[in-house]
């Protein structure tokens, strides 16, 4: 079933005119689910908690969304760092919506600059809330199902024992497509196992395709091959490239004026992943980072690998890591 995951930045209360409040973890994800010419249209926000004091949960949202919403209430450095992360991810379908608290007035010219600066010109201004009807709507126009034929990608974000049924992870479908008793292999444990069982929003599924949140009940697994950022795949897929060190271009961020130096502590955000690495050597524009942890990363553009700093203040976000290799 075609599901959007749209990146969700702003009040719980718009939230719920959207969609269904669901599950919460360091993420809130809130659920619209309708029947359309019999066709059925998930509409999925994510909403990542405590930003700015924590970044990885708005990376990991980006990491997974295809379109996103932001309501500004006020306009600050943490809603500077999120336009430039929205950006980073190559985010370009969403939805800016002026709505200040009580009392205060934003200027909407000042928030067209700073989308603009942030590549997010492709972006609708609402200077007054939209109704949510016609924002639902505007969303669920950018649904795409996809290309099932692509190397399978499950970025795996919790995972638990379900008796009478096993071992579970549960994760976002990235690209391609699993169904029901394929062989899977998981990374970085390069183990395998049998996919006995999906479900996607509850309902038992025999398959499962790009954007859905599906759960796997994995058959001949240990439950130690699975954790936070762990990726699924088919076995031969050759969709990921592993990296323990990696060499490329900074794509440096807007607004961001510090620079990177030999020595510098990295992280790189990618499907669930929250790498931390260590510069090596800078020589001209080209970077080379040792990551503690392998780091996988799609063969596919459409994947950037974002790179952050957390000791970097106000903006944490360097930027993207442009043609991206393992060193």
């Amino acid at each position: 079933m075609p599901v959007l995951n749209v990146a969700f930045i702003g009040s719980e209360e718009l939230a719920r005119k959207l969609a269904k409040k669901g599950d919460v973890r360091d993420i809130e994800s809130y659920v619209h689910k309708e029947i359309v010419d019999g066709q059925v249209r998930i509409l999925s926000l994510l909403r990542p908690l405590r930003h700015p004091e924590r970044l990885r949960p708005l990376l990991s949202v980006l990491n997974v969304a295809k379109a996103g919403v932001v309501e500004i209430s006020e306009v600050d450095a943490a809603l500077g760092e999120v336009m430039v992360a929205f950006g980073a991810a190559g985010i370009c379908n969403g939805h800016a919506i002026i709505s200040p608290k009580e009392g205060r007035w934003i200027d909407a010219d000042q928030v067209k600059m700073i989308l603009k600066q942030a590549g997010l010109d492709s972006w609708t201004l609402h200077e007054t809330p939209p109704d949510e009807h016609s924002l639902r709507e505007n969303l669920l126009s950018n649904l795409d199902s996809g290309e099932p034929n692509d190397p399978l990608i499950i970025p795996i974000d919790q995972h638990f024992n379900v008796k009478g049924v096993g071992l579970v992870a549960i994760g976002y479908v990235q690209a391609g497509a699993i169904t029901k008793h394929d062989e899977i292999l998981v990374l970085p444990a390069n183990e395998s196992g049998i996919a006995r069982s999906l479900q996607v929003m509850d309902d038992d599924v025999e398959q499962s395709i790009i954007g859905d949140r599906v759960g796997v009940a994995i058959r001949n697994l240990r439950e130690e091959a699975l954790h936070r950022g762990c990726i699924i795949t088919h076995p031969n897929a050759d969709g990921l490239t592993r990296h323990d060190s990696s060499i490329f271009t900074l794509q440096k961020a807007p607004f961001q004026k510090r620079e990177l130096a030999a020595g510098d502590v990295v992280h790189a955000a990618i499907d669930l992943q929250f790498q931390v690495g260590r510069v090596q050597s800078i020589e001209g524009d080209v970077i080379t980072v040792d990551w503690e942890q392998p780091l996988w990363v799609q063969k596919r553009e459409t994947a950037p690998v974002m790179i952050a700093q957390l000791d970097a203040g106000n903006m944490r976000i360097m930027g993207v890591a442009s043609s991206i290799a393992p060193a």
